[in-house]
């Protein structure tokens, strides 16, 4: 009989259907780190949501672990990479809270709009401040909503009904189906000038950090309210504060921060004009009931039957198909966060392409950890294997897999290109012996370079001294260049260098970088 542990609170419901699928259940909440050490060789499924560190060392420990189920989106309590080394499924539960967190997100809206939390405090103060409170209806007025995934859609849906229309930016949804959900797509700058409300949905990602910073706060519209159920370091707080201090916003309301908590002293901490919760986008009891009963179905579908589903960091393949493929999986993950850093405008298509050796194995699993990597850096709540193809659909982004059992260059090579109104991005990688993954073209040039870490991407026009300059100028920031690798087109006149760092350079020198003479564009990316 397989045995499983719940090590952090789930609820009755979750506990019995783990029973009643023939399942020895112990539930062992609040155990310290060397207690769970100790007992967690004796089973085979673990349940956690986020208080239950599994590291690497939990897990040498799990001699017998087959799952972890993390009842909830987030999996940073998990070492990812312990276990899938050790060959232990994650699942997780996403889409369980989404409908919580769009509900926080619009009483937030309605709080600002009609001054709840500081009209309570006036009365809880003695005050009786009618006038001082006048508020605004939210019929008539219109929504900005920054990221449309899960818990935008169902936050559109809400405010629709109650008579707002809706802006709304989304780089990897359609016309269609943006017409479908009732909203108008825009640009950011489009959305900052028309919403009276603003509420973003997106992950946090080099390109969303610090979205909200003092330029796209002035660029608003007067007396507009912000609200942040997404992730902390999306909004930078100091300039949030000083926005609303002026006058220049309505008010703001902020589920996240970072970090958190935020500390004293804070400047919002001292504000009327602010909504501030601790976090409590998923804290609803229906909400944890969700996310619990369906970790506990798929420990049991999985212990019970192989099923797997919401698997974070395996692919659901054969053992022989995966020893095949294993090397390109993450290789295939990389590519499509690549080209989803270097995303064109209006993206309608992605292309994944495999040749040589390759082209014989089933491809559909690399596709999929392509569009993992590609989707991550736009969705507002996680996404793997299983959903990202659904995921894509939704958002009217076509997935198309080609073939060529000629070698190109190389005894295979996987390509991921994705295609939009604004051009087309195209990047290439390859397998030397069966772990060194290389990326070996980024557009039009061929590159060889590690893909992996923080990288600097510098185009330029092929002249001398450029990259004497740009090492001159990294090295007097304190960021080191860990690996260069130098390309140009064939007709020399533009050139192109893909650079490993070990540390991601601040905005501030990434100017200096663009001002050196013959630099075209440069840019950071993180794989």
């Amino acid at each position: 009989m397989h045995r499983v542990l719940v090590a952090d609170d789930l609820s009755p419901e979750a506990v019995q259907i783990l029973r009643d699928a023939g399942l020895e259940v112990d539930v062992r909440v609040g155990l310290k780190p060397e207690a769970l050490e100790a007992i967690i060789g004796d089973y085979d499924g673990l349940a956690v949501r986020s208080a239950t560190k599994v590291t690497a060392r939990l897990l040498e420990r799990a001699t017998r672990l087959k799952i972890v189920g993390r009842a909830g989106v987030g999996v940073d309590n998990v070492d990812l990479e312990a276990a899938t080394r050790r060959g232990v499924v994650v699942m997780n539960t996403p889409g369980g809270s989404s409908t919580a967190v769009a509900e926080l997100a619009l009483a937030m809206i309605m709080s600002l709009f009609r001054h709840v939390a500081a009209a309570t405090a006036s009365v809880k103060a003695g005050r009786w401040e009618k006038k001082r409170f006048q508020g605004r209806e939210l019929a008539g007025k219109t929504l900005g909503v920054v990221g449309i995934g899960n818990i935008g859609s169902i936050l559109v849906d809400r405010c629709l009904a109650m008579k707002m229309k809706v802006v709304a930016y989304d780089p990897f949804i359609s016309p269609e189906a943006a017409a479908r959900l009732g909203v108008t797509l825009s640009d950011l700058e489009g959305v900052w000038r028309a919403a009276d409300a603003i509420s973003l949905h997106v992950p946090l990602t080099e390109q969303t950090r610090g979205l909200i910073n003092a330029g796209t706060l002035a660029r608003m519209k007067r007396g507009a309210v912000l609200v942040n159920c997404s992730r902390g370091g999306v909004v930078d707080e100091a300039a949030l504060a000083a926005a609303l201090a002026s006058g220049h916003l309505g008010g703001a309301a902020l589920d996240v921060f970072e970090p958190e908590p935020p500390p004293a002293g804070h400047p919002l901490l001292g504000l009327d004009n602010v909504v501030l919760t601790p976090h409590l986008g998923a804290q609803t009891e229906e909400a944890q009931v969700a996310v619990a009963v369906a970790v506990a179905e798929q420990l049991a579908r999985y212990l019970e039957g192989g099923e797997v589903k919401n698997a974070v960091n395996v692919p659901s393949l054969p053992r022989e198909v995966l020893a095949q493929l294993g090397p390109y999986l993450p290789l295939a993950e990389r590519l499509g966060s690549l080209a989803g850093q270097l995303l064109p405008a209006g993206p309608t298509e992605v292309v994944v392409s495999v040749s040589g050796d390759l082209a014989a194995a089933p491809t559909r699993s690399l596709a999929s950890r392509a569009l993992v990597g590609l989707l991550r850096h736009v969705l507002d709540t996680p996404v793997n294997e299983v959903s990202a193809p659904a995921a894509a659909r939704e958002r009217g982004l076509a997935l198309r897999e080609e073939r060529a059992s000629a070698p190109q260059d190389y005894a295979s090579l996987l390509a991921v290109t994705v295609k939009g109104q604004g051009g087309e991005i195209s990047v290439a990688g390859t397998v030397y012996g069966k772990t060194e993954a290389r990326l070996v073209r980024v557009g039009a040039f061929r590159i060889e370079a590690v893909p992996a870490g923080p990288c600097i991407l510098c185009e330029n026009d092929d002249a001398p001294g450029v990259v004497g300059n740009l090492g001159t100028t990294l090295g007097a920031a304190g960021v080191n260049i860990a690996r260069i690798s130098l390309s140009r087109t064939d007709d020399r006149t533009r050139a192109f260098a893909f650079l490993n760092v070990d540390s991601v350079p601040s905005a501030q020198v990434l100017d200096q970088v663009r001002a050196l003479p013959h630099v075209r564009s440069v840019r950071t990316i993180t794989l």
